[in-house]
């Protein structure tokens, strides 16, 4: 609540989210059930090939993840009205079955902006992730119609080893140098340690 997105949807600026995870923001969970806010949840690995497939061009593709769930069949509540019924659910998915497998299609994901963190990155955008961190950043940065990478260490064009870059500037149009304390700011949502 109130940090990165949050704020975002805290000022009414969030209508339709596309995600695996909602998270544990009060905000968010009120304005969904209150019908301010309209969530397709995906399974996670579709999303990340959604986002994949779209910013590579490719408008469509058949998975076999969410076959026989609500995910294919359709009836998730995709938005609820002000008195908690559902106004909008998800709509069935069309199947194909390939070698005797059923499959249901799914589209490719572009978006308007995409919002990435890089632990470094030169001007020309060429960005280098850490550890999970590489797992989505580099396909939002490739599904964004102007991708904006905030960029925790900024170095010089050249002296990153190409071999280490995980996304090429062709994807990025805007960087971000953070300071060292906002490179330092990394919200952990829910820590958990062992004694």
């Amino acid at each position: 609540d109130g940090e990165g997105l949050g704020r975002l949807l805290a000022a009414g600026r969030i209508a339709r989210v596309t995600g695996s995870y909602i998270g544990r923001n009060k905000e968010f969970a009120r304005r969904y059930l209150g019908g301010g806010v309209e969530v397709e949840l995906v399974p996670q690995g579709t999303l990340a090939e959604r986002l994949r497939a779209g910013g590579c061009g490719i408008p469509a593709f058949y998975t076999p993840a969410g076959v026989g769930t609500l995910v294919a069949e359709g009836g998730l509540p995709w938005r609820y009205g002000p008195d908690g019924e559902v106004v909008k659910a998800s709509p069935a998915k069309e199947t194909r079955f390939f070698d005797g497998r059923e499959h249901i299609l799914e589209s490719g994901i572009t978006t308007d902006f995409a919002l990435v963190r890089a632990a470094r990155g030169d001007r020309h955008g060429n960005l280098v992730f850490h550890r999970a961190a590489r797992n989505f950043n580099p396909l939002a940065a490739m599904a964004g119609r102007v991708t904006v990478a905030e960029v925790e260490e900024l170095v010089e064009p050249g002296e990153l080893d190409p071999d280490t870059v995980h996304v090429p500037g062709v994807f990025v149009q805007r960087v971000v140098p953070l300071s060292p304390a906002q490179a330092a700011d990394k919200r952990v949502e829910n820590r958990t340690v062992r004694g």
